[in-house]
């Protein structure tokens, strides 16, 4: 791009102003959801003029689409692909989000949205099905019976706790994480080897978004 175009701030733009227009939808978005984030507030927090937006985006919706499939592409992998902690313990290890986490972007962005067809609200069904699948494939390093029903199950409570905590302000990720190590223990067999380790709930976890999380 060699043509630059004065900004609203009087920045110019160029190669990086869709890469800041995206991180201001990230921190906006998150901070005060899509529905009371209009483009005027993105371009002003992305110092980039609105023929400039549209030259990247055709519209809102496009932006929300990119916002959600840019946000944690990996699912989960500050979790689930630790080597430092045993199957049952990366189980565990995704119900240790601090309470202060903002809730789950996919969560909010289905909620606020109301359309299933919104390219945005397949990202959200794409992710939260990658996150139970993830959880059913380590329940099955860890032996359990029916590991597609307990990836499910802790799919769901992730989810919950992460919605409880947002309308009572309170953690409900501690409980969430006792019911799961019910769950878990009953899912696997009693002649599943496990480790001495596995009999403790680690506390040293990378923060997750909600539901991703």
């Amino acid at each position: 791009m060699t043509e630059l175009e004065k900004g609203p701030q009087g920045r110019r733009r160029g190669r990086g102003a869709r890469e800041r227009i995206i991180s201001a939808s990230q921190q906006l978005f998150r901070a005060q959801g899509i529905n009371r984030t209009g483009m005027d507030q993105l371009c002003a927090a992305a110092q980039v003029s609105k023929r400039t937006a549209y030259q990247h985006f055709t519209g809102k919706d496009e932006l929300v689409a990119e916002y959600l499939r840019r946000f944690d592409p990996s699912v989960l992998s500050g979790v689930f692909d630790r080597t430092d902690l045993t199957p049952r313990e990366r189980l565990l290890a995704a119900f240790d989000v601090p309470p202060t986490t903002p809730l789950c972007p996919y969560i909010g962005a289905a909620v606020e949205l109301h359309d299933p067809q919104h390219p945005a609200s397949q990202y959200a069904r794409d992710y939260k099905k990658a996150v139970a699948a993830r959880l059913a494939d380590t329940a099955r390093e860890a032996g359990a019976a029916d590991p597609e029903q307990l990836g499910e199950q802790l799919a769901l409570l992730i989810d919950g706790a992460a919605a409880r905590t947002r309308v009572l302000n309170a953690d409900a990720f501690p409980t969430a994480a006792a019911i799961a190590a019910v769950l878990i223990d009953n899912a696997i067999p009693a002649s599943s080897p496990r480790q001495p380790s596995d009999d403790r709930r680690t506390t040293a976890s990378a923060p997750v978004p909600v539901g991703g999380q």
